[in-house]
């Protein structure tokens, strides 16, 4: 009977999380919940000069964000590789006792030399194996490698790809100040934590040999492997902060819902026919390792943006207010306290705005008194002509006898009828008057979600404004 799926997600905390990076826990969130697996988060911060637990704290919250719940990792202790330096020591020793890894004393400036005399060579730098039979007792520990024949890594993306030994050195497992090594570190963590199949960026492909040589050292399973591509720039270079935002903590302040970078992610290099649009039940149901792609995936941010407004314009409305409400507060405004009006303004925004951010930058007039008018609208409305206008609706809507779509719209429309003018003609005005733009969700479903009270205070102050104008 085959093991329990077992993947895990090991981020270095030496900055935020990148979309690349979240992409890599997407895919493996994925295929554990699609073969009713574990998902393992696991911290490598053995690089104590960049790593901080600031950047632990982030990239827990930007996974919490994107829903990306897993079964075992931090705040549990044992997840971070700090914490398990012994368990370290205890395979080194086992390695060193076995005769698969020995000391090395070459001091670094010899490697040095030797390393730019193959650049010089134009040849990949190997380590001679001076140190190899010489029964040292301290030093550097390298793993011993075979050095004949090949290691062939049977990639679930990539198919078979095969490594000679001749191209490979004795790597080093522990420094000579007794630290281990990423690739030692990985392979303990990985064997420890029981993980059958590792989903990973192919920029780890050439490290696989080197660790698979090191599992079967340790007489370990080696688990399954897939590399996945790496995210490219338009310019099909590496994604880098030269093309824009590129960690998740960015676009959740630019206001992308999380579903929605999601579905992009998942869409990154993965497809299932044409579909673009995928709720999480159907990603965890149709998720593939085998259809993800080998070539580079391009992020283009316009297309996240059209899922972003997707998802904005089709999510149900608590939802939505849940999701805005802090980007309404970070914009300095306050939102209703009638939760249930708070959701109808909202409803009103959806299809204009591709981001949370323009949402709420579209919608402030709810919020706040418009300070401005549009001037060139300003010049053409708030005339003589504009007061009297504004002063006829302010009476008939002040009289209306309920201040609700139902109410108002009758009222200007007969207003409208009166004057002889067109419905365009007092909707503009009335929306400049209580938006100060011209483009703004429907007129009477503003004036109704404003309220009678600061409707009516808008349309005065318009009203004076146009008086003192002309």
């Amino acid at each position: 009977m085959a093991a329990p799926v077992r993947v895990r997600f090991a981020p270095s905390p030496t900055g935020h999380l990148h979309v690349g990076g979240a992409r890599t826990a997407l895919f493996n969130w994925l295929f554990a919940r699609h073969h009713r697996g574990a998902f393992v988060l696991r911290i490598e911060d053995t690089d104590s000069s960049r790593s901080t637990d600031e950047n632990i704290v982030a990239i827990v919250d930007a996974l919490g964000w994107l829903g990306l719940d897993w079964d075992e990792g931090p705040p549990t202790a044992g997840y971070r590789q700090t914490e398990r330096f012994a368990i370290y020591r205890e395979h080194a020793q086992r390695l060193l006792t076995a005769g698969r890894a020995y000391y090395c004393d070459c001091p670094p400036e010899l490697l040095d030399r030797e390393r730019a005399a193959a650049q010089q060579r134009k040849e990949t730098f190997r380590y001679s194996g001076r140190c190899r039979d010489r029964g040292l007792t301290a030093g550097a520990l390298r793993l011993r490698i075979p050095t004949e024949g090949a290691t062939v890594v049977n990639d679930l993306i990539h198919g078979s790809v095969t490594f000679e030994h001749s191209q490979l050195d004795d790597w080093i497992l522990v420094r000579t100040d007794g630290t281990p090594t990423y690739n030692f570190c990985v392979v303990v963590d990985d064997v420890t934590m029981r993980i059958t199949h590792v989903i990973r960026g192919d920029d780890h492909l050439s490290n696989t040999p080197k660790q698979i040589l090191c599992y079967e050292a340790l007489d370990y399973a080696v688990p399954e492997f897939a590399h996945v591509s790496l995210i490219m720039g338009k310019d099909h270079s590496r994604l880098s902060k030269r093309h824009g935002a590129t960690s998740v903590q960015a676009f959740r302040d630019a206001g992308i819902p999380p579903d929605a970078l999601v579905n992009y992610l998942a869409r990154l290099g993965w497809s299932h026919g044409d579909q673009e649009v995928f709720s999480r039940a159907e990603l965890v149901e149709l998720f593939d390792i085998k259809n993800v792609a080998t070539s580079a995936a391009v992020f283009d941010s316009t297309k996240l943006e059209w899922l972003s407004q997707h998802y904005l314009k089709t999510m149900e409305g608590p939802k939505l207010a849940e999701l805005a409400e802090p980007f309404v507060r970070a914009a300095g405004l306050a939102p209703p306290e009638d939760r249930a009006r708070f959701i109808r303004m909202l409803d009103t925004l959806r299809e204009r705005a591709k981001t949370l951010v323009e949402l709420v930058e579209q919608g402030r007039f709810y919020f706040e008194r418009p300070t401005a008018y549009e001037p060139k609208a300003a010049h053409k409305l708030l005339t003589v002509e504009g007061a009297r206008r504004l002063g006829l609706m302010t009476e008939r809507l002040e009289a209306a006898s309920e201040f609700t779509v139902a109410g108002i719209e009758p009222i200007v429309r007969a207003l409208t009828e009166e004057l002889g003018l067109k419905l365009v003609d007092l909707a503009q005005l009335a929306r400049l008057a209580v938006t100060g733009r011209t483009a703004s969700p429907p007129i009477f479903d503003v004036l109704a979600l404003i309220g009678r009270d600061e409707s009516l205070a808008r349309l005065r102050r318009a009203r004076e404004v146009a008086e003192r104008s002309a």
